[in-house]
């Protein structure tokens, strides 16, 4: 069942919302040759638990039967990682681009946010690929208003990915976000066959395209965690948490400087 937050419970999802932008800025800042993935965990879990918000990644159970719960407080994802890169020893080289996703949950609601930066001097098409991500989700969002329905968001999401001649990931979409992490409804960053709910303000949503520069397709390493590209190219990927209103759908996660 879609939840319906209220101007209260929108207040207080907004110091989760806050506390997850501002995590992502001091690893966007950290990020350079040589830091490793874990030192970014280490960065964005002390800012979290500095804020009194609760690291919603860690501990996580494994989606794949067997498989480790989540050690992590985000996702550190390089190159062709899609995305649930397990934070490690590895050091970032120059020209590598990197996915942070992260969570947190501060007074019993949630936010949910990522995005892709570039490790040093990045190619131009890897520059191309992050930027074309980016802006998949905000031509998504134009059609996040009221009387819509999700697959407005989506058609609008696979179609500039698409235009642009990247591909969109469809083993996993998009979610509704509030008291839990993940709540309905999903959102596909392309086309299905159903029109999905339509939108009423007070619906708060985590809309994010991933994108790959090659094929679709994925797989899962032997992990049981990290999501690659099945062809090896590269994959960006690009969430915020948003709010459904009676005009323009609010950013709830938007960093400084963002645009909308």
């Amino acid at each position: 069942m879609i939840t319906i937050k209220s101007r209260t419970e929108l207040k207080k999802m907004t110091r989760a919302c806050e506390i997850v932008a501002k995590a992502l800025q001091l690893v966007e800042e950290a990020i350079r040759p040589g830091i490793t993935t874990l030192e970014l965990n280490r960065i964005a879990e002390d800012f979290i638990i500095g804020q009194k918000g609760l690291p919603l990644f860690k501990g996580v159970p494994c989606p794949v039967r067997g498989g480790p719960d989540f050690p992590g407080t985000i996702c550190a994802s390089v190159n062709d990682e899609v995305i649930h890169g397990i934070p490690g020893l590895r050091e970032l080289k120059d020209g590598d681009i990197i996915s942070i996703d992260m969570g947190a949950s501060v007074g019993g609601f949630c936010a949910d946010a990522a995005r892709t930066f570039g490790v040093g001097s990045i190619s131009q098409e890897a520059r191309r690929l992050i930027d074309v991500t980016e802006q998949s989700f905000f031509e998504g969002i134009k059609y996040a208003i009221k009387g819509n329905r999700i697959s407005d968001i989506s058609r609008a999401i696979q179609q500039y990915a698409e235009t642009n001649g990247f591909s969109v990931v469809r083993d996993y979409v998009g979610h509704g976000i509030g008291k839990e992490l993940w709540e309905a409804p999903q959102i596909p960053n392309y086309v299905t066959g159903n029109r999905g709910a339509r939108l009423e303000p007070g619906m708060t949503l985590a809309i994010e395209p991933m994108i790959n520069q090659g094929v679709h397709n994925v797989k899962i390493l032997g992990d049981k965690w990290t999501v690659v590209t099945a062809d090896g190219k590269l994959s960006a990927h690009y969430e915020n948490t948003i709010a459904i209103t009676d005009g323009e759908p609010i950013i709830m996660t938007k960093l400084r400087g963002e645009g909308i």
